[in-house]
């Protein structure tokens, strides 16, 4: 007997990085209170992202160092593919995939390190809903996440930031910090290069001119006097003693640290007295799994993952390591007092993307933005 359905039809949306922007990808004042909204999701548990915890940061695939095959790529400093799938409740009850891969040798060719797409999902047929460039997707909700960690461990009054890296990822950085602390007037800024240093510095004069900006040379003058410090610079993974370092001595009393790339700490900062949370507790818990080989901090250069290694090696006490989810919950404390010094680990959590992707489709929806595609009438194979 065949059974008749009313409408088997599956169309789907394809949005292009105009369409994007266009749909709001780069609202960052919503990006934030979105993000906001997903860590609360994150703590009650409505949420499911890969591995055997469901709290795995992705499944990658890398190259060899060397390899019989002449046309197979060899094994350099980002060069991968990675999957970020992820499932969200809550008012989102979508599912999607980040997908993309990444080659630092793109920036010679004019192109991004990474090239990124996302596909957003109906959780219950699994049809797809949109196909979206993903690059300021993913810019916006990274650096949101430093901005939603300053909303609750920053102090109010904070003015002065420094910025280790005049890249792609400080200028979301910075977008959201001024999003949670409109006081900030003031950029210590630190690269590599003086072409980067420029394009950054008209960036921020055009977006944030209400900003003055300082170069400087040294880490030591970065960090001090900074109320709010993020390292945001690429460097190579394999020995934790190479990645750019933060001080205790440095820092001013009260300052917040937000760390979305490679960073380590001396000991004074690895001390219980200095706060130190985590995007989401179970994520590094799955890196520090998932790591053949430790130190893990070695492989895995985001600070949290180093606090894992502490654990693991008695030098720190799980129950010191807190997560940014329960305190946005209000179930552990936000800033206390003018004087802690707080260190946020970034870590990037697929359940971002489809957060932000379910928002911007629902925006491209109601704005009539995107290329409509058709999967299929009728599905030849049911």
């Amino acid at each position: 007997m065949t059974t008749e359905y009313a409408n088997t039809k599956i169309d789907f949306i394809y949005l292009s990085e105009p369409d994007m922007i266009a749909a709001g990808v780069t609202d960052m004042a919503q990006c934030v209170d979105t993000m906001d909204d997903m860590f609360k999701l994150l703590y009650s548990g409505d949420y499911r992202m890969a591995g055997p915890n469901n709290d795995s940061h992705g499944a990658m695939m890398m190259f060899p160092d060397e390899s019989p095959f002449p046309n197979m790529p060899k094994n350099t400093a980002d060069r991968r593919f990675m999957a970020m799938p992820a499932y969200l409740g809550g008012s989102f009850q979508t599912t999607g995939v980040k997908w993309y891969g990444s080659n630092t040798e793109n920036r010679g060719k004019g192109l991004p390190r990474s090239i990124l797409t996302f596909m957003l999902n109906d959780t219950d047929t699994g049809a797809p809903l949109a196909l979206m460039s993903a690059n300021l997707l993913s810019a916006h909700r990274t650096g949101a996440i430093s901005g939603v960690g300053a909303r609750y461990l920053a102090k109010k009054d904070s003015k002065v930031v420094g910025i280790l890296g005049p890249g792609v990822m400080a200028r979301t950085a910075l977008s959201a910090l001024v999003v949670t602390c409109p006081q900030i007037d003031t950029l210590k800024i630190k690269g590599r290069g003086q072409k980067s240093l420029n394009k950054f510095i008209d960036w921020v004069t055009a977006a944030h001119p209400q900003i003055d900006v300082q170069i400087v040379d040294e880490l030591e003058d970065l960090v001090r006097g900074s109320d709010i410090v993020t390292y945001c610079a690429s460097s190579v993974v394999g020995d934790a003693a190479t990645y750019p370092i933060i001080k205790k001595e440095w820092l001013k009393p009260g300052a917040f640290m937000a760390m979305p790339a490679a960073c380590n700490v001396d000991d004074a900062l690895a001390t219980s007295d200095v706060r130190k949370v985590l995007d989401c507790t179970g994520l590094y818990e799955a890196w520090f799994e998932e790591s053949d080989h430790k130190p893990a901090h070695n492989y895995v250069p985001i600070i949290g993952v180093k606090f894992m290694d502490m654990v693991d090696e008695g030098a720190l006490k799980k129950e010191d390591i807190e997560d940014l989810a329960k305190i946005i919950s209000g179930d552990a404390p936000a800033r206390q007092n003018d004087d802690e010094i707080i260190i946020l680990s970034v870590g990037g959590l697929p359940i971002e993307d489809v957060a932000w992707a379910t928002v911007v489709y629902r925006n491209a929806i109601e704005k009539g933005i995107g290329v409509k595609l058709n999967l299929w009438d009728t599905p030849v194979l049911c």
